[in-house]
């Protein structure tokens, strides 16, 4: 299978590529951080260093161009700014919200002319954009960004109803990743970021065939 996934370059996102090429799969790995993806290039992946708060995807079509029909996209970058809300600037929503909700919203735009006909787009959610969900204060931002995620993969699913194209989030849980120390300092999760890669590539490529415009929560524990 063709792969390409957003935020490749730590945590969920890094682990998810070692483990689609280690099982044979091709990845376009998509992040900031050309450090890290030269590590994953010597693995095998495409790799493209790539800022999706930028207005022009065109870089990203022009490399699935020469790479083939996508058979999975995960939108799995994220941004966390863990302020409350009276001290949020308008750069950081603006830099959360360009991350988290428009870059998926653009990138899935940009890629449907280049999914094969049966792909599926994997959101990457989070608990705490789940309704109903324990919320923690200084991540309104975050957190209602994935709220956001999770309605457009359901308002997706509609849209393409009539299509084989498949739209499935994943809310997570607490995950021993960088970005959870960010927002969470002191906790240990009980779940690693290899265990969560391993789940979201077997749910992408095997399990998620089973469903269609849901939001599933993957989650052992939340802070």
């Amino acid at each position: 299978m063709k792969v390409v996934i957003t935020g490749a370059s730590r945590g969920i996102g890094f682990e998810m590529v070692k483990h689609f090429l280690a099982s044979g799969h091709k990845v376009i790995a998509i992040s900031r951080n050309q450090d890290k993806l030269l590590e994953l290039e010597q693995l095998g992946a495409n790799t493209l260093a790539f800022d999706l708060t930028a207005e022009n995807f065109s870089p990203i079509i022009d490399a699935v161009k020469s790479f083939g029909k996508i058979d999975i996209l995960i939108n799995n970058a994220g941004a966390l700014v863990n302020k409350p809300l009276s001290q949020m600037t308008n750069e950081d929503i603006n830099y959360v919200y360009s991350v988290n909700v428009f870059s998926v919203i653009k990138l899935t735009r940009d890629l449907l002319l280049h999914f094969n006909n049966d792909a599926h787009i994997v959101n990457i959610s989070s608990v705490g954009g789940v309704q109903g969900s324990v919320k923690f204060s200084g991540l309104s931002t975050y957190s209602s960004s994935k709220g956001a995620i999770s309605i457009l993969t359901e308002c997706l699913a509609e849209e393409f109803k009539e299509s084989s194209l498949r739209f499935n989030a994943l809310a997570l849980g607490a995950v021993q990743t960088e970005m959870l120390q960010e927002a969470f300092p002191d906790y240990q999760a009980n779940t690693s970021a290899t265990e969560m890669a391993n789940y979201i590539c077997r749910f992408a490529t095997k399990d998620g065939k089973l469903y269609n415009g849901k939001i599933l929560t993957v989650s052992s524990s939340t802070p």
